[in-house]
């Protein structure tokens, strides 16, 4: 069918309405600087994210610290207020991405300073106590941890691109750019994926026999972006619960680069790009799009799992839709 839309809802292939249901709607959450991260924690009825980084002079002139902050939500009643929006930890570590964990802790991407290691940290949102969960494989210090998954088995799957290097806040790497499996049962930290050349976001498809992993490699930094580089989401297939295996194209993504990728339960997958959320079947055929220019990354929600949260730098938002996160 031809691509048609109405608002920020754009379609792409009849499927896709089984996306947006019959009243989908794309409203302003909260004014806040959300970068990346989101996170969702049902009992709290609360939203988790980590901040735009933003230069401070400690401890050097020219540092950059990033928050984990949290904004309190009421069911569907958007706009929260400003006073909804409170800091859980500053500074993190120049943290990234986040997961809920089983234990309903938060699984923190921290990527590190000059000053202090890049790691897979787990901070408690009741304490705002934080652990170290893996921050070296081989004796070999993490490059910049981006984004993690944790598998129904409790292993913990992170992608660990060298971004940190390349923007300037982190030493030469000692590794390369690899996709990793922690272990927590025996403690071992396995190399799952090489040859990408900036793994981002991953998730896993609903029953975990498929692993997508974002390849954001077209860009380097600020200033550094070539579309002759990566810029695709590859599938792998899981093999004993543990191993990757038949890596292959999965969807090519502009405007942009791939960064955030979430499943929900039904197998479709979302994509961020410069120019919104992208939505696939679970062939890689594009469904529709939901257009929010800034969009960074984004988790599923609410009471029923149907309220995707955006955050967009500047912004949170949420698409009310009908399909329901895995």
């Amino acid at each position: 069918m031809q691509t048609s839309g109405i608002g920020p809802f754009v379609t792409q292939a009849f499927e896709f309405a089984d996306v947006l249901g019959e009243a989908p709607r794309l409203i302003k959450v909260a004014d806040a600087d959300a970068h990346e991260g989101p996170v969702y924690v049902a009992n709290e009825d609360a939203l988790y994210f980590t901040s735009l980084p933003r230069v401070v002079d400690v401890p050097t002139p020219g540092s950059r610290t990033v928050a984990v902050r949290r904004v309190q939500l009421k069911g569907e009643e958007f706009p929260r207020l400003p006073h909804d929006v409170s800091t859980v930890r500053e500074p993190a570590n120049m943290a990234n991405g986040m997961v809920l964990d089983q234990d309903g802790c938060l699984l923190v991407c921290e990527q590190g300073t000059r000053f202090e290691h890049g790691r897979i940290s787990r901070l408690d949102p009741r304490t705002g106590c934080t652990e170290t969960i893996v921050d070296a494989w081989q004796g070999l210090r993490l490059n910049s941890p981006n984004d993690v998954v944790q598998k129904r088995d409790g292993s913990i799957w992170f992608t660990d691109p060298s971004y940190g290097f390349l923007q300037g806040f982190k030493d030469q790497p000692q590794v390369g750019d690899y996709v990793y499996r922690f272990d927590p049962a025996s403690g071992q930290v396995t190399i799952v994926a090489d040859g990408l050349d900036k793994p981002n976001g991953l998730a896993f498809s609903p029953d975990e026999s498929v692993l997508y992993v974002g390849d954001s490699g077209a860009i380097h930094g600020p200033d550094d972006y070539s579309a002759q580089r990566p810029h695709h989401v590859l599938t792998f297939d899981v093999r004993e619960g543990r191993h990757l295996w038949n890596q292959r194209l999965f969807a090519v993504i502009a405007p942009g680069f791939p960064d955030g990728i979430k499943v929900d339960r039904s197998g479709r997958v979302y994509v961020s790009s410069f120019s919104g959320v992208q939505v696939f079947s679970p062939a890689g055929d594009p469904l529709g799009k939901i257009h929010l220019p800034g969009a960074v990354n984004f988790t599923f929600g609410g009471a029923k799992g149907n309220l995707l949260f955006i955050t967009a730098d500047s912004a949170i938002w949420v698409a009310m839709l009908q399909a329901v996160g895995g």
